[in-house]
């Protein structure tokens, strides 16, 4: 569905540029963005994604992941295609860079936000989730659906890569209750490599996220050979503590796919030690994913104990009287309940 688009200016010469992201397209007449779904229409920045969905499913919050959002609770899970990363690694690549095939028309189904939000209410989910390709992109059809859905009593996260600009953000912090955003390296080059992007607006995205009250959890997938460092893990983990110690990490391990085949899935030794250097710098919450049945838990910060016990996406024990640890009284740092 064709939709005028969010956050565009006219420029001279019929040119657009778009203010949705960090890239700040600057878009030729009938030309597209990056994210290869938002056009130069006759001088209006148009979105080819609004309600359009290549993916819908009801998954455990666990799964985003988000680990201290409404713990044990379904999510109604949606995406259109597209993104404005290129990631070699990506694993969801066949939805995520469908738009920058060329494909003759935008593939999906419709969904409208008014469809999407019953759709959640009857799955008894007690969030959406904007997710699996790069909700930025799809910001128009988000924001929509995320306005009806507070109004309904629903709570809304993203999945995303962080890439998104200041004023879109603000606009939409008010209907977005939370978002795992990939901390995919700590250096420069590593972004403009493989995502085709730089590393600052990320940076900078995760510290307005936890200014704007937006609960915020954070994943990094280690990769051997580019982003494995003791150093960087430990620059990651200094950077996270130093915008809230209690911003969940969640380590991941990787797993050849894409266009990055030549590489071996991560050793768990190296998770093990990204682990260790993030509880050693002080982050009070330190995570394993892609890993089975090792890394799960959720310990409390003062006692120590188990406070949450995972298995997969599962939790099987959950020592929690609402944010509060059962044995000890501490408050356990999230959104519950």
């Amino acid at each position: 569905m064709i939709r005028e688009a969010m956050f565009f200016s006219l420029l001279e010469g019929g040119r657009v540029k778009c203010r949705l992201c960090p890239h700040q397209c600057v878009i030729a007449p009938g030309k597209f963005g990056i994210c290869g779904v938002r056009q130069n229409r006759e001088r209006r920045l148009v979105t080819h994604v609004y309600g359009r969905v290549i993916a819908a499913h009801v998954d455990p919050i666990e799964k985003k992941p988000l680990f201290h959002f409404l713990p044990g609770t379904r999510a109604f899970s949606i995406a259109t295609i597209g993104c404005n990363f290129q990631c070699p690694f990506c694993q969801n690549w066949q939805i995520s860079q469908a738009s920058k095939t060329g494909l003759p028309q935008i593939p999906g189904e419709k969904l409208e936000p008014e469809e999407v939000v019953s759709a959640a209410w009857r799955s008894q989910s007690q969030s959406i989730s904007y997710t699996y390709t790069e909700p930025t992109i799809f910001f128009e059809y988000a924001y929509d659906t995320a306005r009806l859905a507070t109004a309904k009593g629903l709570r809304n996260n993203f999945v995303t890569n962080g890439y998104i600009s200041a004023e879109a953000l603000e606009e939409i912090s008010p209907y977005l209750d939370a978002a795992n955003i990939d901390l995919k390296s700590f250096r420069e080059e590593f972004y403009q490599k493989f995502c085709k992007a730089h590393l600052q607006p990320v940076l900078e995205t995760i510290t307005r996220m936890r200014k704007l009250g937006i609960w915020v959890e954070v994943t990094t997938l280690v990769i051997p050979g580019e982003n494995d460092t003791p150093e960087e893990l430990r620059d990651i983990a200094c950077f996270l503590k130093s915008v809230d110690p209690n911003i969940p990490w969640h380590i991941s391990r990787f797993h050849p796919d894409y266009k990055l085949t030549d590489r071996e899935a991560t050793p768990l030794s190296t998770l093990r030690r990204a682990y260790e250097i993030g509880r050693t710098e002080g982050l009070q919450y330190v995570y394993l994913g892609n890993v089975l049945a090792e890394g799960e838990d959720t310990y409390c910060p003062a006692c120590e104990r188990v406070v949450i016990r995972r298995f997969g996406f599962f939790n099987v024990e959950l020592h929690l009287d609402g944010d509060r640890c059962r044995y000890c009284g501490q408050e356990i740092a999230g959104v519950f309940g």
